[in-house]
């Protein structure tokens, strides 16, 4: 009876905020935005008649919690990747790759792929019947924005962000004018990738300007191999054909009100062993992705729509399983300023209410139709001074036949010193986190359980970050970080009770990151070197049966303890050397830990170019990947391909030349 209460009590208050009529238009002093100096996240402006607010809420309400931004240099290097090979060399993230093209997880700070949240412009695109994403199948150029949350953010972005979170994101420019953008890639092994992009702004009437982008790719991976086996280890071949399109339509108003519509489009069809005409698999994913939103000073409205199919079938293919979901999303949000940002002291809140519906049919759940109602109801609170950043917030999920925790956090930052040359800012996180289990962990017939318990998790962080200028040309930025994430009621499709999901595994997955990033810049150059290295136990803590007793304080499957990324480039005028490389500690394969793969290096080279062909100027990237032909497994226990190539052309194609 309390809990109940006290959930009403929750849905009452915010109802109210929700529906109140008052509320501070958004504005920024200059003694706040003063004090946003090093890790005290300044709020994302857009500079109107008002101030709006567009930054995504776990960009702006997770203080003490490590946030590292994506460079648009990084982006365009990897435009022809995905989304794992610019994670795998830019972050600590631990992959489990099946090949090129093939499906790509990942394994964020211990814990599982279904402990990662991906948002794309603000909410959660992970397969629900899965419950995870495939990075092979998210195209780095789709995007304007992308940022790595690590940690829980579950108080901000809900179920799933147990380990961390992704978030990619789309963004307006407003300059008139239009550009068209041609890219086109070839590789080693008959791989190939097309990319057309458009972009354009123009004002369509006294009030009212309109900024678009047109993103159109094709990628074909047909893995030809010249070879059967890496010593002594099978190498597998498969093709991928992926097809996309990225619409974005932005309409701003003199008085900043703003109306976006984003549209993902995408078809990806993957054949494993496709010579084999009775042991090849295919599996055939699509989805559309829509959201409108509609943006004031103080309010915000979002109505989604997310489709998704997905088909797999052996031999002949002629009888496929078929599995298509619905959702259908709504949210509101209003933001309040409680403290007017006139002096260096700003306070806002923001409250958040949100209902999903979700429609699935699969063969695995009989062929029955399932539907679910989802709502949360969420408050964040920021306040921000000359020298703190904290950030409070608050929220309740409601589930169709389930019971959420709930979920609340606790972040601050604090600037330590603050000098021309020197900063240092210490910060520190507290947060609980919760996992909605999958569609398939409840509703599979015979081995799903609809009794399942929501998976609760506590994590526990902090860190420092320094910056620290040489003279004129040299800057040197540090982050370390140290955290505690423990996660109860671990589902698990238990093998000794034939594969039954149960509530049975604690994990606690503990460690710590380090970064590092050297600048130097200098008359006709650019030089800088990036660094990072984390440590990650992950293990698990609980003897649900005699055989979970062998394996009590062993690390989990497939995370390396150890893992270590380095990035360098010199540039000269246009002209740009870049060296890539990761590493990782050995990967056990077994629970007990008795069984594992090596630990791996990898390197790439980049060289890469901007020359003119009459009035166009044209971007030529070479490089060599796996340089020193380095053996790497796969989750199948197949090698992947060795040393390979690729070369790409950016053409951009200025309004003056069109």
């Amino acid at each position: 009876m309390r809990q109940k209460t006290l959930r009403w009590w929750v849905i009452e208050l915010f109802v109210s905020l929700l529906a109140g009529h008052s509320s501070f238009a958004q504005t920024d002093s200059l003694a706040a935005r003063q004090a946003t100096g090093l890790s005290l996240r300044s709020e994302s402006v857009v500079s109107l008649s008002v101030v709006t607010v567009r930054a995504i809420a776990p960009e702006r309400f997770l203080a003490g919690q490590k946030l590292q931004r994506i460079d648009s240099a990084t982006l365009l290097q990897f435009r022809f990747g995905s989304l794992t090979d610019l994670l795998a060399f830019n972050t600590p993230l631990a992959f489990k790759n099946y090949g090129p093209g093939q499906l790509a997880t990942v394994a964020f700070r211990g814990t599982s792929a279904n402990h990662t949240a991906v948002l794309w412009n603000g909410i959660n695109i992970n397969q629900p019947n899965l419950g995870q994403t495939d990075f092979s199948t998210l195209p780095v150029a789709g995007f304007d924005r992308l940022s790595v949350q690590y940690g829980s953010s579950a108080s901000v972005v809900g179920s799933d962000a147990v380990g961390g979170s992704v978030l990619l994101g789309s963004s307006p420019v407003w300059q008139p004018g239009i550009q068209v953008t041609v890219g086109q890639q070839m590789a080693s092994f008959q791989n190939n990738q097309t990319q057309v992009g458009i972009r354009y702004s123009t004002p369509i009437s006294l009030s009212w300007k309109v900024s678009g982008k047109t993103f159109a790719y094709r990628n074909q991976f047909n893995n030809a191999y010249p070879y059967t086996e890496r010593r002594n280890y099978f190498l597998e071949r498969s093709t991928t054909a992926q097809r996309g399109i990225v619409q974005d339509l932005y309409f701003l108003h003199k008085s900043g009100r703003q109306l976006s519509v984003n549209t993902w489009l995408s078809d990806n069809d993957l054949v494993v062993a496709p010579q084999d005409t009775v042991a090849r698999e295919r599996t055939r994913t699509q989805s559309a992705r829509l959201l409108a939103t509609y943006e004031t000073n103080h309010l915000t409205l979002k109505l989604g729509w997310i489709h998704d199919v997905l088909d797999y079938g052996k031999g002949d293919f002629a009888s496929p399983s078929h599995t298509q979901t619905d959702r259908f999303i709504s949210r509101v949000e209003r933001e309040f300023t409680l403290i007017p940002a006139k002096t260096s002291v700003s306070l806002n809140l923001r409250v958040v209410g949100e209902w999903s519906h979700y429609r699935t049919r699969t063969d695995g759940y009989g062929g029955q139709l399932i539907e679910e109602d989802r709502g949360d109801l969420y408050a964040l609170l920021r306040l921000q001074t000359a020298r703190w950043l904290v950030t409070a917030n608050l929220r309740q999920a409601f589930v169709t036949r389930f019971n959420p925790p709930l979920t609340p956090s606790l972040g601050a930052e604090y600037r330590i010193a603050q000098h021309n040359r020197f900063a240092l800012t210490a910060k520190g996180a507290v947060s609980r986190s919760y996992r909605v289990p999958t569609l398939n962990e409840r509703y599979w017939l015979e081995l799903g359980n609809p009794n399942l318990l929501p998976e609760s998790g506590l994590n526990i962080e902090a860190g420092l970050a320094s910056t620290v200028v040489f003279g004129n040309n040299l800057t040197l930025t540090t982050e370390a970080t140290v955290y505690h994430n423990r996660v109860d009621n671990w589902t698990y499709w238990n093998p000794t009770n034939n594969y039954h999901v149960e509530n049975l595994q604690l994990v606690v997955a503990r460690g710590g990151e380090v970064t590092a990033s050297l600048t130097y810049v200098r008359t006709g150059w650019r030089a800088g070197l990036r660094t990072g290295y984390a440590l990650t136990r992950s293990s698990q803590e609980r003897a649900y049966d005699t055989y979970a007793q062998d394996i009590i304080g062993k690390q989990l499957v497939y995370v390396p303890i150890h893992t270590e990324t380095l990035n360098a480039y010199i540039q000269r005028g246009r002209m740009r050397l870049t060296v890539q490389t990761q590493a990782s500690s050995r990967r056990y394969i077994t629970f007990d830990n008795s069984q594992f793969f090596k630990g791996v290096a990898l390197a790439n080279v980049l060289l890469e170019s901007t020359v003119k062909l009459g009035p166009l100027p044209i971007r030529v990237q070479g490089q060599i990947n796996n340089v020193f032909d380095a053996l790497s497994i796969s989750v199948k226990r197949n090698a992947l391909p060795g040393r390979n190539w690729a070369l790409n052309l950016l053409i951009n194609f200025p309004s003056n030349t069109l």
